[in-house]
């Protein structure tokens, strides 16, 4: 069964809060916990609730996303967090995933692009429009900071996608049928690779930076 998504919504305009709102809930397996208009509202329930799902307006009357996103991620470094935006996509892309953005999509999106979209996230994968191919695409590279998460294995990831979505060591064991010790063994291999000493650290780490590096274009 498919687990079900917590879900926050930051925006200027209440009307288009709702609809997406509706939109969310009609799938049967996200929740919204709340829709808010002001940047402090949305980060506090974000940083308590820790959602799976963070949907955010460029544009907001209180602060520059530029700030806000950061602390955001950092404070909730598991969460996806997708900008929507009325802009150019293409100009911002980049620069919002190098911020802590999981994905960006235009406010005149269909429900449909907005859910294929999230579905991709839940598989791990980043999903742009094709008509952004050869002018986004080519010139992302993966950071030094990526660089590390190209260095897990299949399995490593793996392991790594599960628990950032809050899978239990356990539950991972039996899913690889492995042992419980060799999924320890798996993440001191996995901390020296991405070059951390905590399970925070990690999660902080491989959840900013493993889009950069497996995209996939819808």
């Amino acid at each position: 069964m498919m687990k079900v998504w917590q879900v926050v919504i930051m925006g200027c305009h209440p009307t288009s809060m709702l609809g997406t709102k509706l939109i969310l809930e009609e799938a049967g397996n996200l929740i919204v916990l709340g829709t808010y208009s002001d940047w402090t509202g949305g980060a506090e329930v974000v940083r308590e609730n820790q959602p799976e799902l963070v949907l955010l307006d460029y544009c907001m009357a209180d602060d520059l996303i530029e700030t806000i996103l950061p602390e955001m991620k950092k404070s909730s470094p598991s969460s996806h967090f997708v900008v929507m935006t009325d802009r150019e996509g293409q100009e911002l892309l980049q620069p919002l995933l190098k911020l802590g953005a999981s994905g960006i999509l235009s406010k005149g999106a269909s429900p449909s692009q907005l859910l294929q979209l999230i579905g991709g996230l839940r598989e791990g994968f980043l999903s742009l429009p094709l008509g952004w191919l050869g002018t986004v695409v080519s010139p992302i590279c993966p950071s030094e900071e990526s660089g590390a998460v190209l260095k897990l294995t299949a399995t490593e990831r793996f392991i790594m996608e599960q628990i950032v979505q809050g899978v239990t060591y356990d539950k991972i064991a039996l899913e690889i049928d492995v042992s419980r010790r060799s999924i320890d063994n798996y993440l001191r291999k996995i901390y020296v690779k991405l070059e951390v000493s905590t399970r925070a650290q990690a999660i902080e780490k491989y959840a900013l930076y493993s889009h950069q590096i497996r995209p996939m274009y819808a």
